[in-house]
């Protein structure tokens, strides 16, 4: 926009010279039929007469300016339509000639386009009507003035240099203040994006808020009694320490860590259920040791400069899903003390591959016939997002492949997004359907006890389950092949909780969102 012509430098004497040496066009074909005119008022008297096609009635309709007109006079002359039916066919505010794309002439020197439709006046129409009234599709148009009809042509070609001169710097006064307004929008937009996000991340927290989710993790036993054996087998770690519990939901990490002997927990939740964890304590006469604050860990002040130990249930679908990790990170740089330690300390994700025809039949070949009609389009749909269920031990064809290791002690956001390759090696003759991911869990670090679960098919069940890439077409495999891929992994730019996967397998690429 920076090259657009200042009002100032636009040369009123010189703007039209280009036209003068541009022959005139002295006939003109019409609108709807292969008739040719000397003028463009003859089309139009022969439209009215013949076709049906009265150009007062239209302009009226349709309130056509001279921009519109030559851009319904491009459309008729492109698209055909019958005339009788163009007046009944367009309803208001749905006319099909609005794009910019009719401004583009369909004849070189087309006589129908200077005509000055907005100078137009009914006298003048009746007028033209009484003179050629009678005349029919026979009637010798040769014998018209011609220099007459010249002389009104070049009238109105004056006149609508006249007025597209002035649109043009309307044009250019509208760019101007375009201009003017994409500036402002831009300074604006770090604020409109934090309203956004803010609202997002609400809309996150709130969902956090009922009792089920909550009732649905505790009842989680391998998540659970895995987070209680590490603090119990490991009191050591907290016995007289300061803990930081980031996302403590109902308080129970909290709990186990006053019942370990940690001097003093804090945990942040910005739920609406903190307060349900606040009566949680009081319950247990833990308040003298658990304090609870609601609000974003990024927003929140703590009592305390540094803490000991972080302890977080952070983990989402595919691990990082939620982006929660985020906020521990921002814990751990600025409230962990440079002897202290994250718990968990040591996260993997992992693939593997599956035959699983029944559920590739049910969600993407089911679209072959659905009562007797095709619907392969809706099959883009299911293809471009994983799912996330329980998959069957037997379905694994292959052995696990690790494509992530995170060290939450040690790794920064940025480093989150990852490309890793994989190879899988099939175990059994089968049809690769898809691809699952999941992850494991440590609990390592200073321990005497290590603890640690996974969230594989093969293990006791979790409320994480398993996230499904569904393949578009299974992938037939011999015992001992290897399937080779790369896998990228990214936040999401329009949902920077949700996830956005690129599967390649041998070439080819597959999209998924997790969300």
């Amino acid at each position: 926009m920076d090259d657009l012509p200042d009002l100032d430098d636009i040369d009123e004497d010189n703007t039209w010279d280009d036209f003068e040496d541009e022959p005139m066009n002295l006939e003109s074909p019409c609108l709807f039929c292969s008739r040719i005119f000397p003028s463009a008022e003859q089309v139009l008297q022969h439209c009215n007469v013949v076709h049906s096609f009265d150009i007062l009635a239209v302009q009226k309709k349709y309130d056509l300016d001279c921009i519109s007109y030559i851009k319904m006079i491009n459309f008729i002359r492109l698209q055909k339509p019958e005339p009788v039916k163009f007046q009944e066919n367009y309803p208001i505010g749905q006319l099909p000639w609005t794009a910019d794309e009719f401004m583009k002439p369909v004849l070189d020197n087309d006589l129908m386009l200077v005509y000055d439709i907005e100078s137009m006046t009914i006298e003048c129409m009746t007028t033209e009507s009484n003179t050629y009234g009678s005349v029919n599709d026979d009637i010798n148009i040769d014998k018209m003035d011609s220099s007459s009809s010249l002389l009104q042509r070049l009238k109105h070609a004056e006149h609508r240099a006249a007025r597209a001169e002035e649109a043009l710097v309307q044009a250019l006064q509208d760019l101007n203040l375009a201009r003017s307004t994409t500036k402002n929008l831009f300074e604006t937009k770090d604020v409109q994006l934090n309203v956004e996000n803010g609202e997002e991340d609400q809309s996150y927290f709130d969902s956090y808020a009922h009792f089920g989710i909550h009732q649905e993790m505790l009842q989680d036993k391998v998540r659970t009694e895995s987070y209680r054996d590490f603090i119990y087998d490991n009191q050591h770690i907290f016995k007289g320490k300061v803990v930081l519990d980031v996302g403590c939901g109902t308080g129970i990490l909290s709990m186990f860590a006053a019942k370990a002997g940690a001097k003093q927990v804090i945990g942040i939740d910005q739920s609406e259920i903190i307060y349900n964890a606040m009566d949680i304590v009081r319950e247990n006469g833990l308040e003298n040791v658990v304090m609870l604050i609601k609000g974003k860990m990024e927003e929140v002040k703590l009592p305390v400069k540094q803490v000991d130990i972080i302890i977080s249930e952070w983990m989402g679908y595919f691990l990082l899903f939620e982006s929660m990790l985020d906020s521990v990170l921002f814990a751990r740089d600025k409230y962990l003390h440079p002897d202290g330690t994250v718990y968990p300390d040591l996260c993997t994700l992992r693939l593997v591959a599956i035959d699983d025809q029944r559920n590739h039949d049910s969600k993407v070949d089911f679209w072959n016939n659905v009562y007797g009609f095709k619907m392969t389009c809706m099959k883009s749909c299911v293809l471009e997002e994983s799912s996330v269920e329980y998959v069957k031990k037997d379905t694994v064809i292959s052995t696990p492949c690790m494509v992530n290791c995170v060290d939450i002690c040690s790794i920064h956001v940025k480093d989150l997004d990852f490309t890793s390759s994989f190879k899988l090696e099939i175990q059994r003759d089968s049809n690769c359907t898809g691809i699952v991911g999941y992850f494991d869990v440590i609990f390592e670090k200073h321990c005497k006890k290590t603890v640690m679960f996974s969230c594989s098919p093969t293990s006791e069940k979790t409320h994480w389950k398993q996230t499904v890439f569904i393949l578009p077409k299974p992938i037939p495999l011999k015992k001992g092949d290897v399937l080779n891929g790369t896998i990228e992994c990214a936040k999401n730019p329009k949902d920077k909780r949700a996830l956005i996967i690129k599967l390649t397998i041998d070439e080819e690429a597959f999209n998924y969102i997790v969300q």
